[in-house]
């Protein structure tokens, strides 16, 4: 008997009010760093990092001051669930469902902490039944708009009459650190912003068809990726290995997890990567085969957008998605732990 799979209705995605441009960024790290007499060589960091805008849920001048934990929580809260609540109103309006046809709501974020949950607290804005299932998904990265995806799929296809409610929220520029003048607090700035998306996933209805999913954790990688809990707040972790470690292994795992369905790369149409960063872009299309600059839709969304950890994949699905081309296509990206998380989708 043919399993039925889960499919995405819909995508929606959302951005915070202020849109930063690169350029006024690096003036505004320029001043925040000054005490450092070397900070001239980083420079390049924000020429090279191919992003011309970002989008944030505080001005550029919120950043120029100090802020505790407590105070940046609270905002995370605030934006997180006013960005969720947009991004959810447009999926559920694109696949033509109400809240009353969401049975269950799967919510991913990293940078913030809510207990009760993101899920808990959208309950009453979104007018969500009392009987509906909640997961709160924390601690993936950016690896979580693969996986978390990944998960509401297998909730959809357990229980085939059900439509979810899949939502992702990141608001990386929230845990700036003001008094941290170290090189990953200052790459940091360089690459990363705030935004959210949602999907609508069910097994009944039309859309992509998620048709296969899994991980693979590198062994002895936990210092790759991460946060470090400091006593002011959350400190980016990220290994300058990260490209070199793709580069050597990507293409190898991506082949493996391929070939448990019988196709191999030749068969992808498209391949939908998180836009880490540049560096690890180039390291996929050379991992894979792939021709410079074959990553088209990262790269047009890192340079509008910005490096929105686990709510940027979603940004890019949400752009392949307008292409309407058939086939295969490969959703993949990677996060702490260091694990790559892979996605596939069959567009009919």
């Amino acid at each position: 008997m043919m399993q039925t799979r889960a499919r995405i209705l819909s995508i929606a995605t959302a951005v915070p009010p202020y849109r930063l441009r690169q350029q006024d960024i690096t003036a505004a790290a320029s001043r925040i760093f000054h005490s450092r007499n070397d900070f001239a060589r980083f420079v390049p960091v924000y020429e090279h990092a191919a992003i011309d805008t970002r989008y944030s849920c505080v001005p550029l001048s919120w950043y120029e001051k100090p802020s505790t934990l407590s105070e940046r929580n609270a905002l995370y809260l605030k934006h997180a669930l006013n960005l969720l609540e947009k991004a959810a109103g447009g999926a559920l309006k694109r696949a033509q469902r109400t809240c009353d046809d969401i049975d269950g709501i799967v919510v991913v974020s990293s940078s913030g902490i809510a207990t009760p949950s993101l899920d808990a607290l959208l309950m009453e804005r979104l007018k969500l039944k009392r009987n509906i299932e909640r997961l709160p998904v924390f601690g993936l990265g950016c690896a979580g708009g693969v996986i978390g995806l990944a998960r509401t799929a297998q909730l959809a296809q357990g229980a085939p009459q059900k439509c979810y409610l899949y939502l992702v929220v990141e608001l990386c520029g929230l845990n700036f650190l003001y008094s941290d003048r170290s090189k990953s607090n200052i790459v940091a700035t360089a690459l990363f912003a705030d935004g959210a998306a949602a999907a609508v996933i069910s097994c009944k209805g039309s859309g992509p068809e998620i048709s296969a999913w899994s991980e693979y954790t590198w062994p002895d990688s936990l210092e790759v990726m991460g946060w470090d809990v400091v006593d002011d707040g959350l400190k980016a972790v990220f290994s300058r290995d990260i490209p070199s470690i793709v580069r050597n292994d990507m293409g190898a795992i991506t082949q493996d997890f391929l070939a448990r369905y019988g196709i191999g790369t030749a068969d992808i149409s498209g391949f939908l990567c998180h836009p880490g960063g540049t560096k690890v872009l180039d390291a996929i299309e050379d991992a894979l085969g792939l021709a410079q600059g074959s990553l088209a839709h990262s790269r047009d969304v890192l340079r509008r957008f910005g490096n929105m950890s686990a709510a940027t994949v979603m940004f890019v699905m949400e752009e392949a998605r307008k292409d309407r081309q058939r086939g295969r296509y490969l959703v993949t990206a990677f996060g702490p732990g260091f694990t790559a998380a892979f996605l596939l989708l069959s567009v009919q």
